[in-house]
C-alpha cells in the first residue's frame, strides 16, 4: 500500500503533463458537435454512452476485487 501510495503521484503527473490530454477542448469539435443536426447530436451522445459504460464497469469490478482482497488479507 505504501508503494502505492508513493507510485500515485508520480502517475498523476505523468498523466495531467501528457500533451494529448488537452485535446479533449477541441473548439472544432465543440462546433461542429453544436452545428450539427438533432440527429448527429443524438448519436454523438449515443456513442459516447456506449463508450462509457463498459469503462465504468470495468473500472467498477476492478475497485471492487480490490476492496474486497484488501478486506480479506487484514
Amino acid at each position: 500500500m505504501k508503494r502505492l501510495a508513493k507510485l500515485f503521484p508520480a502517475a498523476l503527473c505523468a498523466l495531467a503533463l501528457t500533451p494529448s490530454a488537452y485535446g479533449q477542448g477541441c473548439a472544432l469539435c465543440y462546433t461542429t458537435a453544436a452545428a450539427a443536426g438533432a440527429a448527429a447530436r443524438h448519436s454523438l451522445n449515443l456513442g459516447i454512452f456506449v463508450l462509457l459504460v463498459p469503462t465504468l464497469v470495468l473500472f467498477i469490478s476492478i475497485l471492487a476485487f480490490a476492496v474486497r482482497r484488501a478486506a480479506t488479507i487484514h
